[in-house]
This record gives C-alpha cells, structure tokens and sequence, in this order.
C-alpha cells in the first residue's frame, strides 16, 4: 500500500479537506474547490483529480461508501474519510504552514490551517514571519550593496521586486496574528457562525446538481 505522505499532494489535500465536511463523490469535489476558487491555487482537470482520489485510496487515507446514479447520469462513487485522515491532513499543514519557502504548498497549508488550533497556528506563522524577516534583511543588504557600487538597476529589477513582495508579506502576516490574537476572530468549525454555516451548506447542495 501506499504510504500516506507519498500520496499528499497539495490537490491531495485539498480532498481531504473536503471530505472533512462530509462524504462526496468526485464530481462534487470538483465542483465545489471551482466554485470556491480553489482552482486559482492548484491546477484541477478531471484526470489528475481522478487519479489523486485513486492514489488517495490506495494510501488507505479514503474509502469508497457507495455507488449511485441520478437518473441518465453515469453511476458516481462516493468516498469517505478514513481514520489515518485527521493525521495525515493536519500533519501535511504544520509540515508546510510555518516555511518560507515553497509558495505553492504554504498557499494550501495556509487555506486548510483552521484544520489546527489557533495556537499552533499562530506558533507556525511567527516561525515563518520570523524567516521572512531574516530574508528580508539580508537581501535588503545586498540590493543597498549592490546600488553602492552602484551596478546598473537592469539587472536588480527581479530583486528590488522580490524584496519588495517580502514587505508586502511580512506586513500581512503582522496584520493576521494581530487578528488572531483577537477573540472576535472566528477560528476552527466550532466557531463558525449560523451564517457561515448556512453558505457552506449552500455551496455543498449546489455541486451536488
């Protein structure tokens, strides 16, 4: 069998996060991670997702709980959750949350990290803004450095603007765990109002047509 950590992948996931919220089949999922612009951070076409579902089932991570059809429909598969999910999930977001490096897996990690209490969440964001910090200031010195010399700006563009998205990034990492720090930020299911609740159900019937 596959050994779960070799079968998540940021889609893989993203699955698993769904699934989180009840037992779907394929097409569901699609629908909703499109329907939530999920798609803007992970390509999504009908092949890799099947297979991502495959390979997620034979890590033993998802189960099949049924088959049905809808009329003229094709007959769709219904998965669920197994018991190593929880685990393999929130390991794969601690694992990716606090790095600096890796934008791709910390986008996901940070879209799926109400899966952990905000306390290791804030824990995980420090560490990371800490980095970001320390990059910052070392690339600020080199590009002070190098306009010292002074070496023409053509070809310290792609570091001026690197530079300047680590700002950007740190600023708003500072902006969040302030908001974190609050209790008038909802964190985690338990904290979800009857409100957010209701549009999550929404969306859930909607993909399911």
């Amino acid at each position: 069998m596959m050994t779960p950590d070799a079968a998540l992948t940021p889609l893989g996931v993203l699955v698993l996060a769904l699934l989180r919220e009840g037992d779907m089949h394929p097409y569901e999922m699609m629908r909703l991670l499109r329907d939530r612009r999920e798609d803007r951070m992970v390509k999504i076409t009908n092949g890799t997702f099947y297979h991502t579902v495959a390979r997620l089932e034979r890590a033993g991570l998802i189960a099949e709980v049924g088959v049905d059809r809808d009329g003229n429909r094709p007959e769709r598969t219904t998965y669920t959750l197994t018991d190593a999910r929880p685990a393999a999930l929130e390991d794969w977001v601690r694992a990716h949350l606090g790095h600096s490096d890796g934008a791709q897996n910390f986008r996901v990690a940070l879209g799926e990290a109400h899966n952990l209490d905000r306390a290791e969440v804030t824990a995980l964001l420090t560490a990371r803004r800490d980095a970001l910090a320390a990059e910052y200031a070392a690339l600020s010195a080199g590009l002070h450095s190098a306009r010292a010399r002074p070496v023409s700006e053509q070809y310290i563009i792609e570091l001026d603007r690197y530079i300047t998205l680590l700002s950007a990034d740190i600023d708003w990492t500072d902006t969040l765990l302030t908001r974190l720090a609050g209790h008038d930020f909802p964190w985690g299911d338990d904290e979800l109002t009857p409100e957010h609740r209701a549009v999550n159900e929404a969306m859930r019937k909607a993909a399911q047509k």
